[in-house]
């Protein structure tokens, strides 16, 4: 990617070096079973957060000592800061242009090994996240380093990521977040799944719609760098994951799509470029 030039967003929150610590008493296993859960099976991290605060009994917590930041990671800092302002200026024109809408920019909070966020406390182990109470996007830099392990590697892919963090946002915004979590309440646990998928594959599109747009407008783009977003999608669908933490796989409890689906939808975005060929809620074919 051609990134090295580009603006750096100011809504960056910097928390990496930040003991988060937290009253869990007798909880702690429970709260460690329920993140290599998190691990092993993509639970929705949002679901997994809410379960250590049953645990530990408060979402309090303290920030109480400091802790030296991870090193080599100021590169990665940068092209964060790089991808976020990216994602700003593409979203507040294709809001404008295609909704006649205001885009309001979320923060991005850069964390070490754990963090308290509106959503509750999570673990770097959880991979990034999106908080829909605070509007922020979580992320341990150490998470571009664990894609290089599921074989995800270079700068669109990680790219990838944060635009896909993003696109939570996007629901968010557009009240899609809202109707999800009203319409949950009513399925069973299955349901639920097939509703996180649709909800996560329409995160996909919309990473891919960013990224149309960024392409037309700033011409971000280098030889192989679609080529790693779509390593990136397929190679955290849900199938290839559990194939890979347990051996074998179990449709029923996907909640992100599988590799098939998340590149399928990614593609769409990326092709179209518009918000609307993103709807993954009302589609023949998921």
């Amino acid at each position: 990617m051609l990134w090295k030039t580009g603006r750096r967003s100011q809504n960056i929150e910097d928390r990496r070096g930040l003991s988060v610590s937290r009253g869990i008493g007798g909880g702690g296993l429970g709260i460690l079973l329920l993140v290599l859960a998190s691990v092993f099976f993509d639970i929705d991290p949002r679901i997994v957060m809410q379960g250590t605060e049953i645990l530990s009994g408060s979402s309090e917590s303290q920030q109480t000592r400091i802790q030296p930041i991870p090193e080599g990671q100021e590169e990665a800092k940068e092209f964060t800061a790089v991808i976020l302002a990216d994602t700003e200026d593409a979203w507040k024109t294709i809001f404008s242009e295609q909704l006649n809408e205001d885009y309001k920019e979320p923060t991005l909070v850069l964390f070490s090994r754990a963090v308290q966020s509106a959503c509750g406390f999570a673990q770097a182990a959880m991979g990034p996240f999106y908080c829909p109470r605070d509007q922020k996007v979580y992320i341990d830099l150490s998470f571009f380093e664990d894609l290089n392990k599921l074989g995800a590697s270079g700068d669109f892919a990680q790219a990838y990521v944060i635009a896909h963090e993003i696109g939570h946002h996007i629901q968010t915004l557009l009240g899609i977040s809202d109707k999800v979590i009203a319409e949950s309440a009513h399925l069973n646990k299955r349901q639920q799944n097939a509703l996180s998928v649709q909800q996560e594959l329409q995160a996909d599109c919309f990473a891919g719609v960013w990224a149309n747009n960024a392409q037309r407008a700033r011409n971000i783009l280098e030889r192989g760098d679609i080529e790693e977003g779509l390593n990136a999608a397929s190679a955290m669908g849900d199938d290839r994951l559990q194939k890979r933490a347990q051996g074998y796989i179990v449709p029923e409890s996907f909640t992100h799509g599988s590799s098939e689906q998340r590149v399928r939808w990614f593609k769409k975005g990326l092709v179209s470029g518009k918000i609307s060929d993103c709807n993954t809620f009302k589609t023949n074919k998921l």
